[in-house]
């Protein structure tokens, strides 16, 4: 009897040690499930409400792992929700651009209304709407197959937490509990033990080490049944999770290989549709609709026709005599306060102007005005340059009495006051290229001149003795040649000597007509004797 009681002692004190030991383990789990439980969990707050803080929670591991896969399905929620967006997004844009072509185009009759251009605008807005229209399909089956999928298997896995925390808390209590009768029995035990061995005579029947003995072997048989049941339904759930886990997997897959088989099909129905669309533009030809447009309008021109000449423009008045330049060229004009020659061109007109301008550019002369012009019918054209001078020149004077000429507000007029004429006459050196240049300028000028130099007739001497006579007084005509290279053969100012002058000029011949020229055949004009003496004032 003793020996079962000693027996007995010493698994009470094993069963002590082991409580103790389950009480330690317990408080470390409990400070554990604390730490857990300030975490902002909705897993942490059902273990806190349905199970007891002393618990060992051997399911927390499980639990917080499908939290995670929680948190994981709900991104891939998010994620195709946004795909969802983007491709009705896509579908609006498209949509929008298939109405910005409008067919059958506004202009008309401009373009072919089959196999031509409109054809290829037809099947671009067709196909911008085919496009939007595949877009758009495959956002609904995102939206409502894929997305529903993965919100169903969210709520599967909340169910799956649910479902642990509510096999295994319950289990994990009644542990809790057992381990606490263990614990108090076998403190109960130990009492009775020493209270016998201090005091026999006190022992009751229920204090009876035996007794309490065969209480406490009895409860930790049951607090290990209540362990083992728990250890197995852990591990059941454990195994659970895992096929639980190999399913969630597959689901997000599953929803993956939806996602891009409708993917795929509506991208190739898209491609499909732009290679459509780059076939037909790549099968019209750039001149289809050009040649359908000449071919049918009447008011294009002819590819051979000739371009018009400028040079046969006929309009009235154009070949008026009145309208041609009598001459026209190069000459020299000695300026008034440099007495140097600047060449410019001159035209000399019926109407008696000789016209100075920069250039011979017929379009210059078109659009700008004169530089210089002379009134000749208002000036004096003096004897041009002996033969054997150096220098080809004449002169042309304004006469004194040119205010009777022209009207008011005439350009003759403005001219001539411009001139200086009739405020006491001034005169103007010309110079020209060649003799044959400068005669053929002055007989055209003589012919529009007022009055025009009459040289007397050279008499033919010979000999240095006559020619020595005939120059007494003179300069000689190399001096004089000299002197009107340097500016200084003829003076500016007025004419001082007028007296004898009208021996030495006659009137220019007067015709209704405007005079006509033809220079080939016309003469050289008069040759000027070397002792007619002529000094205008020269500008």
């Amino acid at each position: 009897m003793f020996d079962d009681e000693e027996h007995s002692l010493s698994r009470a004190q094993s069963f002590s040690k082991a409580s103790h030991r389950t009480h330690s383990t317990s408080r470390t789990s409990v400070s554990r499930a604390r730490s857990r439980s300030r975490r902002p969990s909705r897993a942490s707050s059902l273990i806190k409400k349905n199970v007891s803080p002393t618990d060992l929670r051997p399911s927390d591991i499980l639990i917080d792992r499908f939290v995670a896969w929680k948190a994981i399905a709900k991104q891939m929620i998010a994620y195709f929700e946004g795909v969802a967006d983007i491709e009705s997004n896509v579908a609006r844009e498209y949509t929008k651009l298939g109405a910005v072509v409008q067919v059958p185009f506004k202009s008309g009759t401009q373009f072919l209304g089959e196999s031509g251009l409109q054809d290829v605008f037809y099947a671009i807005r067709d196909k911008a709407r085919h496009i939007a229209d595949q877009h758009a399909s495959l956002a609904r089956t995102v939206d409502s197959s894929i997305v529903q999928h993965l919100q169903k298997l969210r709520t599967e896995i909340k169910a799956h937490i649910k479902n642990i925390q509510n096999d295994t808390g319950k289990l994990a209590t009644s542990v809790a509990k057992e381990r606490e009768m263990s614990t108090r029995m076998i403190g109960e035990f130990a009492t009775a033990i020493s209270l016998f061995k201090n005091t026999p005579m006190n022992v009751t029947p229920k204090s009876d080490p035996y007794v309490l003995n065969m209480s406490v072997a009895h409860q930790l048989q049951k607090q290990i049944h209540e362990e083992n049941a728990l250890q197995k339904s852990i591990i059941i759930m454990q195994q659970n999770s895992a096929h639980f886990e190999e399913g969630i997997v597959r689901a997000i897959q599953s929803a993956w290989a939806t996602f891009a088989e409708w993917r795929d099909r509506s991208y190739a129905a898209v491609s499909d549709a732009w290679g459509v669309l780059d076939t037909n533009m790549a099968s019209l030809a750039p001149d289809r609709e050009w040649i359908a447009f000449a071919a049918r309008e009447d008011h294009l021109l002819d590819p051979e026709t000739p371009l018009r000449n400028p040079g046969t423009i006929v309009y009235p008045g154009r070949d008026d005599p009145a309208a041609i330049a009598v001459h026209s060229g190069y000459l020299e004009r000695k300026k008034k306060f440099t007495r140097t020659y600047r060449e410019s061109f001159y035209v000399l007109t019926a109407a008696g102007f000789l016209h100075e301008y920069p250039t011979s550019d017929p379009k210059h002369i078109g659009t700008n005005p004169p530089m210089f012009s002379l009134f000749l019918p208002a000036c004096t054209l003096g004897p041009p340059s002996a033969s054997r001078a150096k220098s080809h020149k004449f002169h042309i004077e304004g006469r004194k009495d040119g205010e009777g000429f022209g009207q008011s507000g005439s350009i003759r007029r403005s001219v001539l006051g411009g001139m200086g004429i009739g405020k006491g006459g001034h005169a103007w050196a010309f110079r020209a290229r060649s003799r044959e240049d400068m005669m053929e300028w002055w007989n055209d000028l003589r012919m529009l001149c007022a009055r025009y130099l009459v040289a007397s007739e050279q008499i033919d001497r010979g000999g240095p003795v006559e020619a020595a006579v005939r120059s007494a007084g003179y300069v000689s005509e190399e001096e004089d040649e000299e002197e009107g290279e340097e500016g200084s053969s003829v003076e500016e100012g007025q004419v001082d000597d007028e007296e004898g002058e009208d021996d030495l000029y006659q009137d220019a011949e007067t015709n209704e007509e405007p005079p006509s020229y033809s220079h080939p055949g016309k003469p050289n004009g008069y040759t000027v004797s070397s002792s007619c003496v002529f000094k205008p004032t020269v500008y």
